[in-house]
């Protein structure tokens, strides 16, 4: 392998820029990946992420976790994965992303997040059902490289490299739409969400700028990392089969840290118990295969359950073993590695028996916490929140929208298009709080008077 490995070059493309950058900087000898960094860092769309709902509502308790915190948490578990590949896999060493452009993907990785979570997401796929959609991810894309107003056209114009790491489905999402929409509901209270989970892929009028990222890759490698693992179908989404590189590791990052540190959110605020822990997820541990885990469960099942530095002490221990079992894989395609470019060729992974361990914490969140009917009350507010601020904007948009999105509403509808693009833009930017405040403006009699806003 090592020698496989001695004759791949990442090409000099990646670190390209779409726009031409000529500041004025006395010194600067950060790397490209340096300052996408900072760039994310300092961006309005990073600092909202301190008031956007996580599992927990966002303002609800001052100890468990926002999108802010929880990003930061990715940041650290992905540059360890990369930490601990280098010394595993050492042939890599030069392949892989530096600890700058790790802690860029895993920071910007949820900035696309609506306010009210999963809920916001939903009521904006809803209400974009006719305009090409929307979903969080897309929406990420969509900040980093047109709305963020680091540059004027550009978002905050980061590497190629960077943007090829942020795109987790590679795909336009036209192409995995499932093929029949569900019924409009006549009232924003019926809307179910079983019938408008949001298909996974890019914006078809961000084309252009996907296009971009992609043109360094040959055209069977473009046709290959586009292509489906499953077709959409009359009433279910299509899904995408590839991630680049950077981009698998970041999202074993993301998913380690929604297992494992929104579980202790969970156990700490008592909303998941001792037993339910042992049905669920301890008795499943304790047949993993892997010996540690296997040897300790029980262990680790009192310390999560104990005190605060055991349960501290315990959440580690999960992080590590599922982190220090990922390795660098190739990226297979009918049982060959069809692919040219390293960033895609390789991939990180996880055995199977510590992917079904990572599976059954990740099912134990979901099914014990954010489902959970007292959670849902208010991801259903949220819903309805963001349903209704939008369609009043819709219904008056040169009267109601803040004067700089009013403008690139009337740019919108100028170049032919219906301008709710734009209308879902300023609404998913906005935190929880932020969007609370401004419906109880515009539809609660006893408010606190207008807002103000910079979008």
């Amino acid at each position: 392998m090592k020698s496989a490995m001695s004759k791949q070059v990442i090409s000099d493309k990646w670190q390209e820029r779409l726009a031409t950058e000529n500041k004025k900087r006395r010194d600067d000898r950060r790397s490209v990946f340096q300052r996408d960094r900072a760039r994310i860092l300092h961006s309005a769309a990073f600092r909202r992420l301190q008031a956007k709902t996580q599992v927990l509502g966002a303002g609800l308790n001052d100890f468990y976790r926002t999108r802010l915190t929880h990003s930061l948490e990715v940041s650290q578990i992905g540059t360890g994965i990369v930490a601990q590949l280098k010394q595993k896999q050492s042939e890599f060493r030069d392949l892989l992303p530096s600890t700058s452009l790790m802690e860029s993907l895993c920071l910007a990785h949820d900035i696309g997040h609506p306010p009210y979570g999963h809920g916001g997401e939903i009521a904006l796929n809803y209400l974009m059902r006719n305009d090409g959609g929307f979903e969080g991810n897309a929406q990420t894309f969509r900040i980093v490289t047109l709305l963020e107003p680091y540059t004027e056209d550009d978002g905050m114009n980061l590497a190629r490299r960077t943007l090829l790491g942020l795109m987790k489905y590679p795909v336009p999402l036209r192409s995995v739409y499932r093929q029949k929409l569900a019924p409009d509901v006549e009232n924003f209270r019926h809307l179910r969400v079983d019938d408008w989970h949001p298909a996974k892929g890019l914006y078809d009028c961000d084309a252009a700028r996907y296009d971009w990222v992609l043109s360094p890759l040959s055209d069977s490698d473009r046709e290959l990392f586009t292509s489906l693992r499953f077709a959409p179908e009359a009433d279910s989404h299509g899904k995408s089969k590839f991630k680049s590189l950077d981009c698998s590791i970041m999202e074993l990052a993301d998913d380690i840290a929604y297992g494992v540190h929104d579980l202790e959110d969970a156990i700490v605020m008592g909303i998941v118990t001792r037993e339910q822990w042992q049905l669920a997820v301890a008795s499943r541990l304790a047949e993993c295969s892997d010996p540690w885990l296997e040897a300790n469960v029980g262990y680790l099942s009192d310390q999560m359950f104990g005190k605060h530095h055991e349960r501290k002490d315990a959440i580690g221990a999960l992080v590590n073993t599922l982190l220090t079992s990922i390795t660098i894989v190739p990226s297979i395609q009918d049982g060959v590695n069809a692919f040219n470019d390293p960033l895609l060729k390789w991939k990180a992974s996880m055995p199977e028996n510590m992917n079904v361990v990572l599976d059954t914490l990740k099912q134990f969140v979901s099914n014990y916490v954010v489902k959970k009917p007292e959670l849902q009350v208010i991801e259903y507010k949220g819903q309805q929140l963001v349903m209704e601020l939008f369609d009043a904007f819709d219904s008056d948009p040169k009267r109601l929208l803040p004067s700089a999105t009013r403008e690139r509403w009337l740019e919108a509808r100028a170049g032919g298009e219906s301008g709710k693009r734009v209308i879902a833009d300023y609404i998913s930017g906005m935190t929880d709080g932020f969007a609370q405040r401004l419906h109880a403006t515009m539809f609660t009699a006893a408010s606190q008077g207008p807002l103000y806003d910079i979008h």
